[in-house]
């Protein structure tokens, strides 16, 4: 615990910025309450918008909550491109353990809209059928010197 105690002043000193506060906790350590706290899912393009046929990078990062949320580990990967086509990975993972199982925090993947148009992309982390979080972001695909479609 004093390691990283001196690990956040020492963050803040190098950020210039006054130390108001920070919070320590072990990771993997439950609420109060006995619960697990919930990590949060940010979804980003790079870019946000292209000329097809355009190649964009998606980056799904889970923020916060638990190193073992049981929710989160080894899920089922679900990407839905917005244009009819959809991809899918899971992994074979070692049997959950509480505080020893950590959960993935960021996947990244490439794919290639063909046509232009407004394309919403989602994110999936599922357990079997069951989606236990999700994301969404927007992107935006202009007509390109080969692409003769009208935007949708």
């Amino acid at each position: 615990m004093e390691l990283t105690a001196r690990r956040c002043t020492r963050q803040a000193i190098f950020a210039g910025l006054v130390l108001l506060g920070c919070v320590y906790a072990s990771p993997g350590a439950a609420q109060a309450d006995g619960k697990k706290s919930k990590p949060t899912i940010t979804l980003k393009s790079t870019p946000v918008m292209a000329f097809s046929p355009a190649r964009m990078v998606l980056t799904a990062e889970i923020r916060g909550g638990d190193n073992d949320y049981q929710d989160f580990y080894c899920a089922t990967v679900e990407w839905d491109w917005g244009d009819d086509t959809r991809s899918q990975a899971g992994a074979d993972c070692e049997p959950y353990e509480a505080g020893k199982s950590e959960i993935t925090r960021r996947f990244t993947i490439d794919h290639t809209f063909n046509t232009a148009g407004d394309y919403r992309v989602e994110f999936r982390l599922k357990q079997k059928n069951k989606v236990v979080a999700k994301a969404a972001t927007e992107v935006k695909i202009r007509p390109g010197i080969r692409d003769n479609t009208d935007i949708r």
